[in-house]
């Protein structure tokens, strides 16, 4: 299919179509051997609420954005390289269905189709694209995700310390790393994660002393000079600190002094569990 659409009039102006949708804020889609294969509408899984998205899926890209006026006008324009995606099924619940997930270095999220039929269309289809992708590069799958946030109702407590209640006054944050909706004071910390921004983003407790004992591990052993017992004790350094804000619109709080973890589980897979959402509330 791809091979026989190359260089065709019919694909030039599929691919002019949809670059004329977005208007001056998308960027031109039109490149040498690439082929628009197929569109449709899916629900993207959003952090307030699940809302319908199109996708366009080329040869060598996903595009996904905004729909303004259907089949008409769409924004937010957002391209995804192929070769950087995985993709994963997840099982079905109360609240979703026919859904999978995304998954790129920078960015993972949920969508869901409109039946098991379609959702398996698509599946198959992305699919193959990256596979042939990846042998066109030459380039490995990518191995390591970004995690995708999980939504803002899928619990009224922060999932870190269990303790706070969300509310008008007290907002929901998510940490960058592990995607958790936490409250304020148990994201204090700011870390750098060069794959996500070239700044410091917001982490929860728990992550911010992962990956602060990682980098120290690393520093020692890259220094050779640093016995575990004192690996030990410098890590402890690491664990009130706070590099200040990241200037995300969705850290526009105070930070509170202080931290404490409560006996939420730190690696629970929200996403491949199947669990209702209401297990996560208190």
């Amino acid at each position: 299919m791809v091979d026989h659409l190359v260089n065709t009039e019919i694909n030039s102006q599929r691919i002019a179509s949809v670059e004329h949708c977005f208007g001056a804020s998308g960027q031109p889609l039109a490149l040498p051997g690439r082929v628009l294969l197929g569109e449709g509408v899916l629900t993207k899984e959003c952090r307030k609420k699940a809302k319908p998205r199109i996708f366009f899926l080329f040869n060598d890209i996903l595009v996904y954005g905004s729909i303004v006026l259907s089949k008409r006008k769409y924004r937010s324009q957002h391209i995804i390289p192929l070769e950087e995606v995985t993709l994963e099924p997840l099982p079905d619940t109360m609240e979703a269905k026919n859904r999978w997930m995304i998954k790129t270095a920078k960015k993972s999220f949920v969508v869901s189709a409109a039946s098991t039929t379609e959702r398996q269309e698509w599946i198959s289809h992305i699919e193959e694209c990256v596979r042939r992708q990846l042998l066109a590069t030459g380039h490995q799958p990518t191995t390591e995700h970004a995690a995708p946030w999980i939504p803002d109702k899928a619990t009224d407590i922060c999932m870190r310390c269990t303790q706070t209640r969300f509310s008008a006054l007290t907002r929901r944050h998510h940490c960058r790393k592990c995607g958790f909706v936490v409250c304020a004071e148990c994201s204090r910390e700011r870390f750098l994660l060069p794959r996500l921004s070239p700044k410091p983003l917001r982490v929860c407790s728990l992550c911010y002393r992962e990956l602060a004992a990682q980098k120290l591990k690393e520093e020692a052993e890259e220094q050779g000079r640093v016995s575990p017992q004192q690996l030990a004790h410098l890590g402890g350094a690491f664990y009130g600190a706070s590099s200040g804000d990241d200037g995300d619109d969705d850290d526009s709080d105070e930070d509170k002094e202080g931290s404490r973890d409560g006996d939420w589980p730190s690696r629970v897979q929200f996403y491949a569990s199947g669990v209702s959402w209401s297990a996560f509330h208190s």
